[in-house]
């Protein structure tokens, strides 16, 4: 075990994404990670994304990694018990459950903080735990929606969009493990735990900048501006003359004096539509047409080398093809390669942010369902093999 977290144990109870997320981070970072899951099916995620050569998803053993998997049946009652006896011996619970569903199960806060005080209860919903929308179904997309980064997603004149990625999930993940450290934190000075409770809106309202001021105070409601930010100039994707789509970001004043010189065009750094950042901003269209009509002369290499020379933030965007192919990717090992029953390896990102004395680290992919409860039951709690069988048996594990 490597990482800052490996002397933690984090009981996942989750399913699908936003807490399953949460428990990925802390598993990239050294927390043993047992995640409990439902006989015979396991969380949905295995059955999950857009390609399943050999019927098998590529996004579970990713969302899984370093994860210890063991069945548990959490409607019934002996599976609840089970649970407590193991959260028990637990640093953290992660459950994304509708608010009511653990106390339904006697395993509210109050019941598992009795027999494990140092208990952290991370809870990840769409709603939160209180408010009058905490009962209701919430997914990601919905939280996107709610938390207004879908309103300024897309373009103007089309209806509003998404990121190509499950990023509400994502977000309300990662507030859930920032919640978790900080909480293990705490815990080290009044030697007690507590609740996180990270909602899916409320971790993407999170990211909204100055939106809510900007719309009371100012006046302005943002609203969906394609690729660009707008009073943001030069912030853009311009084409180029082998047909690669280029951004570059010069919007800052010493940043746009160097593009204007690879471009051969000082003269605009001292024109007063373009000298000063409002000044830009207020000329943004007409900017982008005379750097656009500079850039499609050119190829995308020679471009990018000059720019990149002159130090002006510039590049191409990336497929998964690129990244794979892209010497900084593998001089940094962003992308690591680990081994897999049915693929022989699978290729997934690497562990972030990078620690330099305690580094995180990609241990193994996510595992077959059950695969620890030898492990788990018979180890941890002592169920010897008799008792393993008859729960299994009778649907419990």
């Amino acid at each position: 075990m490597t990482g800052p977290l490996s002397d933690i144990r984090v009981v996942e109870t989750g399913t699908l994404l936003a807490g399953p997320f949460c428990g990925q981070l802390l598993g990239d970072h050294g927390a043993e990670i047992v995640k409990l899951e439902d006989p015979g099916r396991g969380d949905p995620m295995r059955q999950w994304g857009r390609e399943r050569p050999y019927g098998t998803s590529l996004w579970w053993p990713v969302v899984a990694r370093n994860k210890k998997s063991v069945t548990c049946n959490l409607r019934h009652a002996e599976g609840q018990r089970l649970a407590r006896e193991l959260i028990a011996t637990a640093d953290v619970l992660v459950e994304n459950f509708r608010p009511g569903t653990l106390e339904r199960w006697g395993m509210d806060y109050a019941t598992l903080s009795a027999l494990n005080p140092r208990l952290i209860l991370v809870r990840v919903t769409g709603y939160g735990q209180t408010g009058p929308y905490a009962p209701r179904a919430g997914f990601g997309s919905i939280g996107e929606a709610m938390g207004g980064i879908r309103h300024i997603t897309g373009e103007p004149d089309r209806p509003p969009s998404r990121t190509g990625v499950s990023l509400g999930d994502a977000l309300a993940g990662t507030m859930a493990a920032y919640g978790a450290t900080m909480a293990l934190h705490a815990r080290e000075r009044t030697g007690r735990g507590q609740v996180v409770d990270s909602a899916l809106y409320e971790a993407v309202l999170a990211y909204m900048e100055s939106l809510i001021p900007e719309w009371e105070i100012g006046g302005y409601r943002r609203e969906r501006t394609g690729a660009v930010l707008p009073n943001v100039a030069p912030s853009n994707v311009y084409p180029t003359a082998d047909g690669v789509d280029v951004l570059i970001a010069a919007n800052q004043d010493t940043v746009f004096s160097r593009l204007t010189e690879v471009m051969g065009r000082q003269d605009l750094a001292a024109d007063e539509r373009y000298a000063t950042h409002s000044a830009r901003g207020a000329h943004q269209v007409e900017l982008d047409v005379v750097i656009a009509e500079w850039t499609g002369r050119q190829k995308a290499e020679t471009l990018l080398a000059a720019l990149h020379e002159a130090g002006v933030p510039a590049g191409r965007t990336y497929t998964a093809e690129d990244m794979l192919t892209d010497p900084h990717f593998a001089a940094r090992e962003a992308i690591v390669r680990m081994p897999h029953p049915d693929f022989g390896e699978i290729p997934m990102q690497n562990v972030v942010p990078r620690l330099s004395d305690t580094p995180g680290k990609v241990r193994w992919a996510g595992p077959e369902l059950g695969a620890h409860n030898e492990e788990i039951w018979g180890g941890v709690l002592g169920l010897d093999e008799a008792e393993r069988a008859r729960l299994a048996a009778d649907g419990v594990i």
